[in-house]
């Protein structure tokens, strides 16, 4: 069993691309157990990640569905949280208090804000999208849009 997790993790160090679970972070187990829905998967995967503790070399070499160029900022997921749905309807109209203070907590400059909120208007129902039931949820949506764009990658 060690055998086929030790090469599972290999081969998906050598390709990984994915983006890490929220609630495991990344890692072999997140690699491993990829896919799979449900708390008994997502229980496997996080002991996996814990057993192995790969994510330095994950986040590092950005391999395992780690992101070393990645922000970590409580802010943002706190911010959100906390005002969910004045910001789900700032984003919808493109305009207002919530969505500026994110802008501004993600960094974006006065000249890109315009830009920010017209790409989170016209991409509303990706961002928050049925599938989207928390916060993280959302604020990974956003970041892949934001990806996904010229001008505001540079954020993300």
């Amino acid at each position: 069993m060690l055998k086929k997790i030790a090469l599972a993790a290999v081969l998906a160090a050598g390709s990984s691309v994915a983006m890490a679970d929220p609630d495991v972070g990344c890692g072999v187990g997140s690699q491993v157990w990829a896919g799979q829905s449900g708390k008994v998967p997502k229980i496997l995967a996080a002991t996996t990640n814990g057993l192995f503790t790969n994510q330095l070399l994950g986040i590092t070499f950005g391999t395992l569905g780690c992101n070393g160029n990645g922000k970590v900022t409580a802010q943002v997921v706190t911010f959100t949280n906390e005002n969910s749905e004045s910001l789900a309807r700032d984003m919808a109209v493109g305009q207002g208090e919530s969505l500026t203070v994110l802008a501004s907590l993600l960094n974006v400059k006065d000249a890109d804000k315009a830009h920010f909120y017209a790409v989170a208007k016209s991409n509303f129902a990706n961002i928050y999208s049925l599938e989207n039931q928390n916060s993280l949820q959302v604020l990974a949506s956003l970041q892949q849009v934001m990806a996904n764009d010229a001008v505001l990658k540079a954020y993300v």
